[in-house]
């Protein structure tokens, strides 16, 4: 059907096509490229009409003057292992839960499964304060772990996985497991896992891009700069009343900032296409 209708566009239908996705590309990438231009740039070259064009010669000055304010690459760390570690949990955890709604006929099935809707649809500064006294009741005040047990599985994530298997996975593949004896703990990770690969691709970008750009949740719980996730400490970049903002220094943090986004959206780009498109097209 695809290939029809492009051969019915025509060389100058798809020419246009192509243009107009090119102008859209460059309009997409060039924020980040101004994003890193000016991480090159001391302020007063920044703030010059016009600004500057192309990359200057300031990139190690405005390093060194970010690492006096912040501890950058212990917040990084912090960042990776918290975003590392729930992306993990969640991934696991969710496709767990899909997989028993998906497949599973138990009491109360259904009832459970509206709840989890429902719990969606409240605004996730309700969950606050309970949130909070929880963490303090557990201890975990100034702990990564308070950023990384409560997001070890989340609604939405279970929901994505449970419409995922139950319209794409065929559930003889869940008798065919049992009649050749594998066993019943062992079915989802030999059978049912290795087929959720978009669906997880698409879900792990997802849940990492969350975990990395929290800033809320950190700021309530976490104390001390070397717990400090780098929302959080590029947060401290323009803390000083006094100096006012250093436009080079912000820009060169928040172009090191989103490069594990880039890299991480890069390596599973083609999983999250996949997986975002499952379901539009009917073969």
């Amino acid at each position: 059907m695809s290939t029809t209708i492009a051969s019915g566009i025509g060389k100058p239908g798809r020419a246009v096509i192509h243009i107009l996705l090119a102008i859209l590309g460059i309009l997409f990438v060039f924020p980040f490229y101004w994003m890193f231009l000016q991480s090159t740039h001391t302020s007063l070259e920044i703030l010059k009409t016009p600004p500057p064009l192309f990359f200057g010669r300031s990139l190690v000055e405005n390093y060194l003057a970010m690492m006096d304010v912040i501890p950058f690459w212990r917040s990084f760390c912090n960042s990776l292992f918290v975003s590392l570690t729930t992306t993990a949990f969640s991934l696991l955890f969710c496709s767990m839960g899909g997989f028993a709604f998906a497949m599973y006929s138990f009491p109360g099935k259904e009832i459970l499964f509206n709840i989890l809707l429902l719990t969606m649809m409240l605004p996730w500064i309700v969950s606050l304060i309970p949130w909070f006294i929880i963490m303090s009741r557990l201890g975990w005040i100034d702990k990564l772990i308070a950023l990384i047990i409560p997001g070890a599985a989340n609604a939405f994530g279970i929901f994505w996985m449970r419409q995922y298997i139950g319209g794409h996975v065929p559930k003889d593949l869940l008798f065919a497991a049992r009649i050749d004896g594998c066993p019943e703990g062992l079915i989802f990770f030999r059978v049912f896992l290795p087929l959720l690969t978009p669906a997880l691709g698409a879900l792990g970008i997802l849940n990492f891009l969350n975990s990395w750009n929290n800033f809320f949740f950190p700021m309530v719980v976490l104390q001390t700069k070397e717990k400090f996730t780098i929302p959080l400490a590029l947060r401290y970049l323009n803390a000083d009343p006094y100096k006012g903002m250093d436009f080079g220094v912000t820009m060169l943090g928040a172009s090191m900032a989103v490069i594990p986004i880039l890299i991480v959206f890069w390596a599973a780009s083609r999983q999250f296409i996949s997986g975002l498109t499952t379901g539009a097209l009917k073969e």
